[in-house]
């Protein structure tokens, strides 16, 4: 499947800004199903790319002088192929399975995340069809809901809400899959969809011996497969945040997001 991807991210602030600086993972990954046939993010400043010790495609973008707002414009087009449940081949992290095992602020488990994993898998995670059970029951127990939650939102609290949405799902997935030491990372991308869900997303890999990282889309509590983009993963939203940024002055505030990811039958020109 081709998506053509559109998505416009657009700061303003009360104040002039004299200095900013941000992360960009806004660029598909290079893995072995998804290919990017043609990529441009437009920035009021130079870029500089580098790819991180996750294996994602990051830009810098630093500002020097006073502004009042940042647009970030991102345009592609994006072929991706479908992943036979929902395995992940020949990723590009450079960092050793044990780095997926750790807890973060985010992803830190309780007595209570640790009972939950006991009675949705009594014998353990072990396969990919226990990652779907899973994300069946924590989909069951966090209905779908924006604006309960931010992306400050740890699991611990999630689960007592009772309510959120697909980074809050992922969260809660890492926490309970590292709570039994299994490997477990942060993904974060776009999704096309008919539905009324945002057109980003976040879902799973979870390292299951025997078959690898195996991707999981919590929310829809599905395989992940060829209707996901993958941009980034890392250890939880902090790490895999499409724009994450340090500013000097600005006063308030606020943001607009615009994403729309659409499928395409359009032929590709040779050199694209």
């Amino acid at each position: 499947m081709k998506h053509l991807i559109q998505h416009t991210t657009h700061y303003r602030y009360t104040t002039p800004v004299s200095y900013s600086i941000q992360t960009l993972r806004l660029t598909p990954r290079t893995d072995l199903h998804q290919r990017t046939l043609r990529w441009h993010i437009d920035a009021p400043g130079e870029l500089q790319r580098q790819t991180d010790a996750y294996g994602n495609i990051t830009h810098i973008l630093t500002l020097n002088k006073p502004h009042d707002e940042i647009e970030l414009r991102v345009t592609g087009l994006v072929e991706i192929g479908p992943l036979r449940n929902g395995l992940v081949l020949e990723d590009d992290s450079r960092l050793p399975l044990a780095a997926y095992r750790v807890s973060t602020r985010l992803t830190e488990a309780d007595d209570t995340i640790r009972a939950f994993c006991r009675q949705v898998l009594p014998h353990g995670l072990h396969t990919p069809e226990d990652a779907l059970e899973l994300s069946l029951a924590i989909s069951r127990r966090v209905a779908y809901e924006p604006g309960i939650t931010d992306v400050t939102t740890p699991a611990i609290h999630v689960l007592g809400l009772g309510h959120g949405v697909c980074q809050d799902h992922a969260h809660l997935f890492l926490s309970c899959v590292r709570s039994m030491d299994i490997p477990c990372r942060y993904v974060s991308g776009y999704l096309h969809t008919t539905a009324d869900h945002a057109a980003t997303h976040a879902w799973v890999d979870v390292w299951l011996e025997g078959h690898g990282w195996t991707s999981i889309d919590v929310t829809n509590q599905q395989f992940a497969s060829d209707h996901l983009c993958r941009l980034a993963v890392a250890r939880d939203y902090d790490t895999a945040s499409p724009v994450r940024g340090v500013r000097t002055g600005g006063g308030e505030e606020s943001l607009s997001v615009s994403v729309v990811v659409q499928a395409s039958a359009a032929p590709v020109q040779a050199g694209q």
